[in-house]
């Protein structure tokens, strides 16, 4: 059966652009969801603030979120292009953005993956009929190489240098945000920001420092909050798991216990890029939360590292859990109710035909010889 993950959404307009962007994503992150909670469990094991921490084991974290998953979504986004080929070329040009770069490329890898692929699809369609007889495979592989090799140098001196431009222009807009007394809406940055991968550059970068200013001054900050609570995530997956793809609900629980315990939100964000339309509801749970921070007064002592229930917890001062547990609780609900419903409360779902054990992920059932796709999101 073929692996490719390309996606059919018919029609035209901006509904139609929209459902085949969600598509082209969900066909680069769902095969690779396992990975995902891979890096989660270890990094919620082993990290200095962990469950169990280990030093050695801790060493796998960076090399797998910076450099592995990235490269496994570039070399699926090949494939889905131009085969295994493609794959093998995206998965080169990925590199050039992993090392042009100190943060998670994941967006820079959706985007060279399929563009080193395409251009080498361009080079195939003129090369196929222009290769002498017993030729093909010296330039297949010389092609493949010199593709590869350039999209990888483009990767590293361009795409990296506009990522950290986006990260400063999200920092600083967050931080007007803050300067001008309008937290809520400061959602409306953080939660994209984190989907993209740049949640440490804002927590760290921005919130942080200022957090801890202000917690010198008045002994706690709710600034600390913004970024880290894990009420929104957690309403997300839960709506996954009642009302998502029926594919896709088994790897919710491990999803939800590393999220919400472990604190490593990370593990939800692919679940977003799969239908980017649930930005909405991540949005619109941590704004709820913030606003109930704000009504209860609450506020931090420290950044709840990772971002777990229980980190938040323990950097709550004596008194204010009441007003925590009731921010994360809001945020849950509230993103519960608006992925719900964005996810139809499942009921596309109840017309689709049941999927073999052996599917993949991000599979429609095919007939031999055809092309299994993905669903449209």
């Amino acid at each position: 059966m073929s692996t490719d993950y390309t996606p059919t959404v018919t029609g035209t307009g901006m509904k139609a652009t929209i459902q085949r962007f969600g598509g082209y994503l969900a066909g680069m992150i769902m095969p690779n969801i396992g990975a995902f909670i891979a890096w989660g469990l270890i990094t919620a094991l082993f990290i200095p603030t962990g469950w169990l921490p280990n030093k050695e084991f801790a060493a796998l974290v960076d090399p797998i979120i910076k450099s592995l998953l990235p490269i496994l979504i570039g070399y699926t986004g090949g494939r889905m292009v131009h085969g295994q080929r493609g794959a093998v070329v995206g998965a080169v040009a990925t590199m050039g953005v992993v090392v042009g770069a100190e943060m998670p490329m994941f967006l820079g890898a959706m985007v060279m993956g399929p563009l080193a692929a395409f251009v080498l699809k361009l080079v195939d369609g003129f090369t196929v009929e222009r290769t002498r007889a017993g030729f093909e495979m010296l330039v297949d592989n010389f092609t493949a190489g010199i593709i590869g090799g350039a999209m990888a140098l483009l990767g590293l001196k361009a795409i990296g240098p506009v990522v950290t431009e986006i990260t400063g222009a999200a920092s600083t807009a967050v931080a007007w945000l803050i300067g001008h007394n309008l937290l809520p809406l400061a959602s409306i940055l953080i939660e994209p920001a984190k989907v993209l991968f740049l949640n440490n550059a804002i927590n760290h970068g921005v919130l942080g420092p200022l957090g801890v200013a202000q917690a010198a001054e008045q002994g706690k900050s709710i600034l600390f909050m913004l970024e880290s609570n894990p009420g929104p995530g957690l309403g997300l997956l839960l709506a996954y798991l009642f009302f998502g793809p029926r594919q896709l609900r088994p790897s919710t629980p491990a999803a939800i216990i590393i999220q919400f315990f472990g604190g490593i939100h990370e593990i939800y964000f692919p679940y977003v890029l799969m239908k980017p339309r649930l930005i909405l509801a991540v949005i619109a749970g941590g704004a709820t939360g913030v606003m109930i921070f704000i009504l209860t007064g609450s506020g931090l002592v420290a950044t709840p590292a990772p971002g777990s229930i229980f980190a938040y917890l323990a950097v709550t001062p004596r008194g204010g859990w009441v007003g925590v547990l009731a921010g994360v609780l809001a945020a849950t609900l509230v993103s519960f109710a608006v992925a719900s419903a964005l996810l139809g409360f499942g009921r596309g779902e109840r017309n689709e035909v049941e999927e073999s054990p052996a599917e993949s992920p991000g599979q429609t059932r095919a007939e031999p010889g055809t092309t299994p796709v993905v669903k449209e999101a």
